[in-house]
């Protein structure tokens, strides 16, 4: 089933047979997308949506000097272009980060899920929203937090939403970014980051090492990126079971 990990960890109890039903036969292809390839070009007019299956990719601009800024990144189960389907074409650049496998849904299909689906309408949109309040919690912690909470914040936020859909557990999931992408995530120099992520390990917070993320002491790692995991709308957090 593609749309397995759609809304998991939120509200996809919710979602009645026939939804879940629905919402998998409205997948057209599935593609298996090279890491590093690009999904979508700004300026691009979309007539599908694309759901992550499997992998990970991130939204994000290009400035005129070359630098990049990561605007989002995504996990298996999330929609990467959903509010593409309103406004029919994209402002930023959305790529794989690993390999991919990717479901696409025609904008077609939406058309009749709309029309004929109401509950199902409210979770497409309840999932735009979500990726509203993560915007909202990116533009905080970038503009407020020092380099160190920055990454702290994001490691927290990551490790929770892959918990959310079964992909992380004992601390450990994966986190397939360069030092490189991890300062276009956070708006800092591949060498900044380089530092914060030994204070990390030296301090016994968080390690990543070769695709690996190993938190090591959630509680202080939080305060240090003053993460509250309210935004992300989760059930029950990885330590609160």
């Amino acid at each position: 089933m593609h749309t397995h990990d759609f809304l998991r960890g939120r509200r996809r109890h919710e979602l009645s047979v026939e939804e879940i039903t629905t919402i998998e036969a409205a997948v057209g292809e599935v593609e298996v997308v090279p890491a590093r390839t690009a999904l979508a070009d700004r300026g691009d007019r979309l007539k599908h949506s694309t759901l992550l299956v499997e992998g990970y990719a991130c939204r994000y601009m290009d400035a005129r000097d070359g630098y990049r800024q990561i605007l989002s990144y995504h996990v298996p189960g999330d929609f990467v272009d959903l509010h593409s389907y309103p406004t029919r074409y994209i402002d930023h650049n959305v790529a794989t980060i690993s390999q991919a496998t990717v479901a696409y849904i025609r904008h077609d299909q939406l058309d009749v899920i709309m029309r004929e689906q109401p509950h199902l309408a409210t979770l497409l949109w309840f999932s735009t929203l979500i990726d509203g309040a993560v915007h909202r919690e990116w533009i905080f912690r970038n503009g407020r937090l020092d380099a160190a909470g920055r990454l702290a914040h994001f490691i927290c936020e990551t490790y929770h939403r892959m918990h959310s859909v079964g992909r992380a557990a004992d601390g450990r999931c994966d986190l397939p970014l360069t030092q490189q992408d991890l300062g276009d995530v956070a708006g800092l120099t591949s060498v900044h980051v380089n530092r914060v992520l030994r204070r990390l390990r030296e301090e016994e917070l968080a390690t990543i090492a070769r695709g690996q993320l190993q938190i090591l002491d959630i509680d202080r790692l939080a305060r240090l990126g003053e993460f509250k995991a309210d935004y992300l709308y989760l059930g029950n957090g990885p330590w609160q079971e």
